[in-house]
């Protein structure tokens, strides 16, 4: 893979998280400092999904925000994602937000050929694994070959380069 046109898509969040059953402020989120490391590895381009409007920085009214974006599927962000077609390999990473991806991944990716590409989902999180969000992408990225992905506890990101190196 390292050898192919490759980008990364994700979307993360600093402030409040969860943290092995206690809250904790972060200055940048877990699925950045992972995308990071796959950046280092493999030279990918880097995009940032950011929401239109912020998320709270409180751990409770963001996960209660989340879940209204997610019911309602509607998630405004600040720029769309560049043109894919030049690339091979599309890393998505994500935390998870209820069960799956934050519906800001779904508004980045809505509209776009995934047609022959490679997707390479990876996620944080703090017991939810990959959850859904290979069949999410499935769904959503119609023409692409979904790859096995990289589930990544978040209170262990810090140290997860040379996991995400073996994944890779």
């Amino acid at each position: 893979m390292k050898d192919k046109k490759s980008i990364i898509i994700y979307f993360s969040r600093a402030d409040e998280n969860y943290f092995g059953g206690s809250m904790k402020y972060i200055d940048k989120g877990n699925t950045e400092i992972a995308a990071e490391y796959i950046k280092e590895i493999t030279g990918a381009d880097l995009v940032k999904v950011e929401p239109l409007i912020p998320y709270a920085k409180d751990y409770m009214t963001c996960i209660e925000e989340a879940k209204e974006r997610t019911k309602n599927h509607n998630a405004p962000i600040k720029e769309n994602i560049p043109d894919i077609s030049e690339y091979e390999v599309i890393y998505i990473g994500s935390p998870i937000y209820w069960g799956g991806m934050p519906e800001e991944l779904f508004t980045a990716l809505e509209g776009h050929d995934f047609t022959g590409k490679i997707i390479r989902p990876f996620t944080t999180h703090e017991g939810s694994g990959l959850s859904s969000v290979p069949s999410q992408l499935q769904r959503i990225c119609h023409g692409a070959e979904i790859k096995q992905g990289l589930a990544i506890n978040g209170s262990t990101v810090k140290n997860s380069k040379a996991q995400i190196k073996n994944w890779i």
